[in-house]
């Protein structure tokens, strides 16, 4: 396991476990927990060692987003949101693009993410509608974005746009848009009953410049890159909410154990321990359709096939199991102190990300079907 991955696990135990409740309460970012984050170099985890990263495998990247999302899922997805974005920067940027924003990124100065979504296409991601037009060398950006992770108050993001709308995926292009400059306006965050810590929200593009040298990848590219990238996210997702699912069993059975019922410990209940026997055989299987879409990520194979039937599977797994992890602690379950209900909410949160439960149907069944 690599010092980063041990460095998540401190920071989960410091930072994240004692604060995760009071974050979720009040319903937004903790901007100051990302800077915290930095500092430990924990927003660096992605990018090379030649910009000062500490760049692990995907592997291990499950192993830190797993430490974290036991006790926030939404903050481990902001993070990993910020962390990959500033990956691609410094991978796919000119040198002179990338520095930048690639320090500031690193030191917690700046946040940013992927803007795929907009108000009205989300899972439908050739249905896109802002355009990119081009000016001489330049591309010219219109157009509005909505349920981008990190944009209530980040800044950098890879932003997608049609070049051209007769040509479906083949006219995506993606580019980097920063939130400073003329032509962006950030939209209202959305307010969100559960999951607020995502800091989901969007913006507008008037005529926003993009300039030549600040294209990710042309028509014809963008599209299978982001289609690439989104195999490696459903699998990370699906990681967490078995990270999730297995906090809420570990909570509830160290509850059941100590808890008094009718003259024996809840645990020692029939139907008690069947109900924590099923979390717990789910649980196993979702950690087993995650390990087969991970290592064929790790690999280099194609992980369309496996990577949708794990987040299907752990989406759904992980809001019927917690919901059953809190029933097995009572009415104490709702307490704040634990973490069922936060993570319930965010288990519905992570069951739209990446491509909705039904369009992981869809993609099996493309794949399967034909």
């Amino acid at each position: 396991m690599s010092d980063v991955v041990d460095k998540a696990e401190a920071f989960a135990r410091s930072q994240v476990a004692p604060n995760a409740a009071r974050w979720h309460r009040e319903g937004r970012m903790q901007v100051e927990a990302l800077k915290a984050a930095a500092r430990e170099g924990l927003l660096g985890f992605q990018t090379s060692r030649d910009w000062g990263g500490s760049e692990i495998g995907f592997l291990d990247k499950l192993k830190l987003l797993e430490t974290l999302s036991r006790h926030s899922y939404d903050f481990a997805f902001g993070l990993t949101n910020t962390a990959g974005c500033c990956a691609r920067i410094a991978s796919e940027m000119p040198r002179h693009v990338a520095e930048r924003y690639v320090p500031a990124m690193l030191k917690g100065e700046r946040f940013g993410g992927s803007a795929l979504s907009e108000p009205g296409a989300g899972s439908d991601f050739a249905g896109i509608k802002t355009s990119a037009v081009k000016d001489g060398d330049d591309w010219i950006l219109n157009g509005a974005k909505g349920w981008i992770t990190n944009a209530a108050f980040g800044d950098v993001f890879v932003t997608y746009a049609q070049t051209d709308p007769s040509a479906g995926w083949r006219g995506i292009g993606s580019f980097l848009v920063d939130g400073t400059r003329e032509g962006f306006a950030r939209s209202p965050a959305e307010a969100l009953g559960g999951g607020g810590l995502i800091g989901a929200g969007g913006f507008t593009l008037t005529n926003y410049r993009v300039r030549a040298d600040e294209v990710f990848a042309p028509p014809g590219q963008a599209f299978r890159k982001a289609m690439s990238g989104v195999n490696q996210a459903r699998t990370y997702v699906a990681a967490m909410c078995c990270a999730m699912v297995e906090a809420c069993l570990d909570t509830a059975i160290a509850y059941g154990k100590e808890r008094q019922a009718f003259g024996s410990p809840l645990a020692a209940k029939q139907g008690w321990r069947w109900m924590a026997g099923d979390i717990a055989t789910d649980l196993e299987a979702g950690r087993l359709l995650v390990a087969k879409a991970a290592n064929q990520i790790a690999c280099d194979e194609d992980a369309a096939l496996a990577s949708a039937h794990a987040k299907k599977f752990a989406t759904r797994m992980a809001v019927l199991r917690i919901s059953d992890a809190c029933q097995l602690m009572g009415a104490a379950g709702l307490r704040e102190e634990y973490p069922f209900l936060r993570h319930l909410a965010s288990a519905r949160v992570a069951s739209y990300t990446d491509g909705s439960t039904e369009m992981q149907n869809e993609r099996i069944a493309a794949i399967v079907i034909g």
